[in-house]
């Protein structure tokens, strides 16, 4: 028997404790958006969300920015984590799921254990003189200390921040020197791609830099050997973190209100310092409990899923899956490459991670779009390598998800009740720490297509004037508040910048960057979606605006292309001028008939004026640390910034990709200016001057 999707539950739930009906999808959806403080409230309800003091009201006005949700309400994020480890542990399921590189097999962190560790972590940062409103920062990799470090950090009050190992010391000051940590919790290193790298020089380097820091938590990982004394000064002390979670200690989290700040994470901005953005616990947990519903995940107990969503500690999704803890999901954790070398041949296994889900259990098993591309284009077999008998969603977010990487997940993963499995993308942010478009387990899924705008999302897609648009591309918009929006952005004073990055096109409405297209289906009820790209990055060809997206899935269906990039440069007065980069399979090179090709399926796939002017091939397309093409970096690149403007190397996942882009600008800079110079000869020589 198939079990009930958690999202008729929750309907069930309405109409039996509310009395509310609703014939589909789109009608509850539009119920959620325009009765703000009856859904957050049925929300709070649902989940049994507990407070030792009254809320006044779910929301004081439907503003933004500076909406106030719960007033009076106290809550604490870890609190709510822990209230599932007793009915969990007894019922056999494990808190989380680990394994790394270096493990044969996965291990299991059991809810006491994970209890023990917090508690015992948290009375030693009130050892420390922590208190609540206090930032502890951690340089940490995608392991349960992570997670321990986080929930102990969350409550004692402190406010959590994160920065990913393989990030280099100028993107971590970058980020942390804006918020002055009291404590840093660290790794000596880490091993990625089987090659372990010492991250005790970085260390040092953020540490001078850091004077505000008064404690190093150290976490000996990859040297067993590894001392925090060698980071002790005058003015800082340091400390073992195997020591440090060692002891008992009584789990006391603080009653907080509703919109302490919770962590502070970071954008992936290309010029200036990062955006410091300040989320609450309170906001921060009903979005991730309702995130349940889209996703259809539940408490372990009663479902008994294992939900995996790969990602760095860098990456806003490590934020989400930890998210599925406050629902009292077991989480499944790998860190590693996730196409990792083969240990016999050496090269690109791109089967890492499907082993990994089969070993765990994994019923839900999520990733960057970019992981699929990469797994159709090597020819893995999930179902050959790994045993994935329990799985039954796939998730993936990141990028929009090709057509061809729809039709691989159906054909090579298990069927699930005879049916295709179920397919899950996503799209939201790092802003929000959410999703506005998502899954819904009782509707159909159409290929090339996310089947829904998520409760309490009031998203469209709007014209430059500012009307709504459906069936046509336009800017995605939120047009009323969510209570996981920032709080505001760190030593923001006054709010300017907060204000400036989502309510500067269209005041008081939500302006969240992305080209999308709301797809009415009256025949189910509902409305599903397709993003489109960044409209920052957008396509103007003889005045027709494209998402890149579109282009790249022309291009990267060719089986010859594994990855690409497109920018359209528009000069004053001239003709625009649009290259395409692409990363061609080992051993192949750019010839007329392939080039020929890729032409051909651009100009059927969008239109003849879509065709770029060039195309190039490069041995890489520079990205971000999540794995988002750097499209506006690039297109600043050509127009003639210098590369240490608008590339932050530190903060890339493949920094070396910079250099051909920067030579290839500096030539064709040359070239126009030697046009440019020969131009004003022939004028000079036809001119008469007086």
């Amino acid at each position: 028997m198939k079990p009930t999707p958690r999202i008729t539950l929750y309907r069930r739930w309405l109409q039996a404790e509310q009395g509310l009906a609703f014939d589909s999808y789109d009608d509850l959806w539009r119920w959620s958006v325009t009765d703000l403080r009856a859904f957050w409230g049925s929300i709070w309800r649902y989940f049994d969300l507990q407070s030792p003091t009254p809320f006044r009201t779910e929301l004081v006005a439907p503003v933004m920015p500076g909406a106030q949700w719960f007033p009076g309400a106290q809550v604490n994020y870890a609190r709510q984590v822990m209230r599932h480890a007793d009915a969990a542990h007894a019922a056999g399921h494990p808190a989380i799921v680990f394994q790394n590189e270096r493990m044969a097999a996965p291990v299991a962190i059991a809810w006491p254990e994970l209890r023990r560790q917090v508690a015992a972590l948290a009375q030693a940062l009130r050892g420390m003189g922590v208190v609540r409103g206090d930032r502890v920062c951690a340089y940490l990799p995608n392991t349960p200390h992570a997670v321990v470090a986080f929930l102990a950090c969350a409550s004692v009050g402190a406010i959590w921040s994160v920065c990913s190992p393989d990030m280099g010391p100028v993107a971590v000051l970058d980020r942390f020197r804006q918020i002055a940590p009291r404590v840093l919790i660290a790794v000596d290193g880490q091993v990625y791609g089987g090659v372990a790298h010492d991250r005790r020089p970085v260390l040092r380097e953020v540490l001078a830099a850091l004077p505000s820091v008064e404690h190093l938590v150290l976490l000996a990982d990859v040297d067993a050997g590894a001392s925090p004394d060698e980071f002790a000064t005058a003015t800082r002390q340091a400390h073992d973190f195997a020591a440090l979670t060692r002891g008992e200690a009584s789990f006391e989290p603080e009653w907080l209100p509703f919109d302490h700040p919770l962590w502070v994470v970071y954008s992936s901005g290309t010029t200036g310092l990062p955006k410091a953005i300040v989320h609450g616990h309170g906001g921060v947990m009903l979005e991730a409990l309702k995130g349940g519903l889209h996703n259809d995940v539940g408490p372990s107990v009663e479902t008994g899923d294992r939900f995996h969503w790969y990602s760095s500690t860098g990456w806003i999704m490590w934020n989400a899956q930890l998210g599925a803890l406050l629902g009292g999901t077991t989480i499944c954790i790998f860190d590693g490459n996730p196409g990792g070398l083969h240990a016999k041949t050496g090269v690109a296994d791109w089967a890492t991670l499907w082993r990994f889900a089969g070993a765990a259990g994994c019923s839900f098993f999520g990733a960057g779009a970019a992981f699929f591309a990469s797994c159709l284009k090597a020819g893995v077999e999930p179902m050959q390598v790994a045993d994935l008998s329990k799985l039954r969603a796939v998730g993936s977010t990141g990028s929009p998800l090709s057509d061809e990487c729809y039709r691989w997940i159906w054909d090579h993963c298990p069927k699930v009740d005879g049916e295709d499995i179920w397919l899950d993308p996503i799209s939201g942010g790092t802003d929000f720490a959410g999703a506005f478009i998502a899954g819904n387990r009782e509707l159909p899924v159409i290929q090339g297509e996310m089947q829904c705008r998520c409760l309490g999302a009031a998203v469209e897609a709007w014209s430059e004037d500012g009307r709504s648009l459906i069936g046509e591309v336009g800017e995605l918009v939120c047009t009323q508040p969510m209570p996981s929006m920032p709080l505001y952005f760190w030593g923001d004073e006054g709010g300017a910048r907060y204000r400036d990055s989502y309510f500067d096109m269209f005041p008081g409405v939500w302006r969240h960057g992305d080209w999308i297209r709301i797809v009415a289906h009256p025949e189910t009820g509902c409305s599903g979606a397709i993003i489109y790209g960044r409209s920052d990055a957008t396509i103007n060809r003889h005045g027709i605006r494209m998402g890149t997206a579109e282009l790249y899935r022309a291009v990267e269906a060719q089986p010859e292309v594994l990855d690409s990039l497109v920018v359209d440069l528009e000069y004053l007065g001239r003709e625009s001028y649009m290259p395409l980069f692409v990363v061609l399979r080992d051993g192949l090179t750019l010839d007329a008939a392939l080039e020929r090709r890729l032409r051909d399926a651009i100009k059927a796939g969008l239109s003849a004026r879509h065709v770029p002017n060039e195309i190039f091939q490069v041995a890489a397309i520079p990205r971000t640390l999540s794995g988002k093409k750097m499209e506006l970096p690039v297109k600043k690149l050509l127009m003639g910034a210098a590369p240490e403007t608008v590339f932050n190397r530190d903060a890339m996942a493949n920094a070396a990709a910079v250099d051909w882009f920067a030579r290839f600008a500096a030539d064709r800079a040359g070239r126009d200016h030697r046009a440019s110079s020969s131009r004003c000869s022939a004028s000079r020589r036809g001119c008469r001057w007086r």
